[in-house]
């Protein structure tokens, strides 16, 4: 696990190659087919370098919730772990990294006509008003929240709503114990290195054809899976909203401050061993022990 930019897609075909075994993604936007360039899909070559799943195994309108991510992930991992002793999963989700090591507490249903309710403010209000609201009725949920991000913010609002009480508050935390160890590998550099590779990505996206994919997947603008960093600013240059330098230079931004709270999520952890994404004579030597 680790940040956008880190390095951690070419580490992990190295670690794969290495011990001859296959890498399950952790990535919430990498499995929805369509968007290879804007959330920095395996390129083929990689691909082929080593078995990947939930990689662009969906369509961008199914919407995959973290619950069912876990389901179809232990899905796969129990199949792969009938023809090996370990598997490699790796992303940079904190959400889906959870769920897959931990399980997802057991939220209530939420009724449909409220849901398409938060999703018809959302379409015609914006995001703000709702925001607002959930700080009003989770001020615990709203400090930790990405809330830029509307799936999250409205998934909160819905249980709020729903059950009269604060999200924060039916978030058990508790684990669920899985049958194979887990050993967690952070892999982080220093800051303005880090940043600078992230800026030099966003430079390779686009010129990999990011804007061409964008206006392609223009006409869903409002499904789940495009709201994210990338898309987002592409979208307000398509709508005139900005031009095209400023779109670049927000990506930029936006991808740095999301690498800043993966960091700030993944070091809350304490079973997390960190390393340079360039360290795998050490990497390999902390899994062999930790085996």
């Amino acid at each position: 696990m680790g940040p956008t930019g880190s390095g951690k897609t070419s580490l992990s075909i190295r670690l794969a190659r290495h011990y001859g075994i296959p890498i399950l993604s952790t990535d919430s936007r990498q499995l929805y087919r369509g968007m290879a360039i804007g959330t920095a899909q395996p390129t083929a070559e990689q691909l082929q370098a080593a078995p990947h799943y939930m990689i662009a195994n969906h369509d961008k309108e199914d919407n995959l919730s973290c619950g069912e991510y876990e389901t179809e992930a232990l899905e796969v991992l129990d199949g792969l772990f009938r023809q090996h002793d370990m598997v490699i999963a790796v992303g940079g989700s904190g959400l889906y990294v959870k769920a897959l090591c931990e399980g997802m507490d057991d939220l209530p249903e939420v009724d449909e006509a409220l849901r398409e309710s938060l999703n018809f403010r959302l379409q015609v209000e914006g995001l703000a008003p709702l925001v607002e609201e959930l700080k009003q009725l989770d001020p615990v949920y709203y400090q930790s929240v990405d809330r830029a991000n509307p799936a999250r913010v409205v998934r909160a609002l819905e249980v709020c709503l729903q059950t009269g009480r604060p999200f924060s508050e039916q978030r058990t935390g508790k684990k669920v114990e899985r049958p194979f160890d887990i050993i967690k590998i952070g892999v982080d550099l220093p800051r303005d290195i880090l940043y600078d590779r992230i800026d030099r990505r966003v430079d390779e996206m686009l010129h990999e054809g990011l804007e061409a994919e964008a206006r392609a997947l223009y006409p869903y603008r409002d499904l789940n899976a495009l709201q994210t960093v990338g898309y987002r600013e592409m979208f307000e240059y398509f709508d005139g909203d900005i031009d095209f330098e400023e779109a670049v230079q927000l990506i930029k931004r936006n991808s740095r401050r999301y690498a800043k709270r993966q960091l700030t999520w993944f070091r809350r952890d304490g079973e997390v061993h960190w390393f340079r994404p360039d360290e795998d004579s050490a990497m390999i030597k902390w899994i062999d022990i930790c085996e």
